[in-house]
């Protein structure tokens, strides 16, 4: 791989700060999604009661108050996963590519998961949730080598704005084979137009189970490469001869990525920006430091996912607004202010 030469980043201003600064961030983070959790579940198209709130959490569901809260609980959990999925795996994307712009929706990681998970429902049948998990999965991983072996091609190797015009050009071809496989479907084309939004409505702990593993296995993955991605950011001849094996940390921390993104977009469709907001701003309040940007971002994307699903439900009612919509509208102005900023420099 071509190494990159390092640049400035939104938070290279702070590439270090005192460690009671970061737990303390890490405290007011923690209750913002705390109270975000909390909000989830007592906010919805339905108006509900403390008693009911109450009674819910504590397994009842005889009334239909109670009843919307339950329905609730899973929705708000699916919430909190795939916003940390996603706020984690941009995080790494970054860090692996250093390239400001990576996130699983501009990368076209998140519509390689869904060309493959549309293309099982139409020609193979694949319904379950945990074919449609390895499915996304393998969608994902073939994406992110298409986007990454195009991306370097030619001169300088897999620059940031060769990267993002790889990940844009394939997005938008993988949408439109999804659309020619659904179309002539009128058995699933509804469907899958619903879930190409990209939502957590209607989720249940039955669907969430057996996407835990793999969110697991993705989270400890991105965890363990941290130190090796501060290494990374020195540049590829400076992290070997820090006996870094640049090659061997490049792919499990893509791999962990992958595994987070296919995750959740099997469970959740396509949801776009959380990975490419969430760790700009984590890098403002800890720093470039991968061993605390990565627990951060997976903790602050949960904190956005939830917070969107919220809004979407106060500001459409009595109907609600899925959360892809609302990261949409949120990132893609963030998009274009960090194109704009930094010219597309890499990390």
């Amino acid at each position: 791989m071509t190494a990159l030469a390092p640049a400035p980043t939104p938070g290279a201003a702070v590439v270090r700060r005192p460690g009671s600064a970061r737990v303390l961030w890490l405290l007011v983070v923690v209750a913002v999604l705390v109270l975000l959790a909390a909000a989830s579940v007592a906010v919805g198209s339905r108006d509900v009661g403390w008693s009911d709130i109450v009674g819910a959490l504590g397994g009842s569901s005889d009334t239909i108050a109670e009843a919307a809260v339950t329905k609730r609980i899973p929705r708000t959990v699916l919430a909190v996963l795939v916003g940390a999925a996603l706020g984690l795996a941009g995080a790494v994307m970054q860090g692996v590519t250093r390239n400001p712009l990576a996130d699983p929706g501009v990368l076209g990681i998140n519509m390689g998961a869904s060309l493959f998970v549309v293309a099982g429902f139409a020609w193979f049948g694949l319904f379950t949730a945990t074919s449609r998990i390895w499915t996304a999965i393998a969608g994902a991983a073939v994406a992110a080598v298409f986007v990454y072996a195009v991306g370097s091609l030619g001169r300088g190797g897999a620059t940031p704005l060769k990267l993002a015009l790889a990940g844009a050009a394939t997005s938008a071809a993988l949408t439109s084979f999804i659309t020619a496989i659904a179309l002539p479907r009128g058995d699933i084309a509804e469907s899958v137009q619903s879930w190409q939004v990209g939502g957590v409505g209607g989720a249940t702990f039955a669907g969430i189970t057996p996407v835990l593993p793999f969110l697991a296995a993705g989270l400890v993955l991105s965890l363990l490469s941290a130190r090796s991605l501060n290494s990374l950011a020195l540049g590829d001849e400076l992290a070997a001869g820090l006996g870094e094996r640049v090659a061997l940390v490049r792919g499990v921390a893509a791999f962990g990525s992958v595994l987070l993104c296919g995750a959740a977009t099997a469970v959740a469709g396509p949801i776009w920006f959380v990975g490419l907001v969430v760790p700009h701003l984590c890098r403002l309040l800890v720093g470039v430091d991968h061993r605390w940007l990565l627990p951060f971002s997976a903790l602050t994307g949960a904190c956005l996912l939830t917070a969107s699903d919220v809004v979407g439900r106060i500001i459409a009612r009595p109907a609600e607004l899925d959360v892809g919509i609302l990261t949409a509208l949120l990132g893609a102005p963030f998009f274009i202010a960090i194109v704009r900023r930094q010219k597309v420099r890499e990390l």
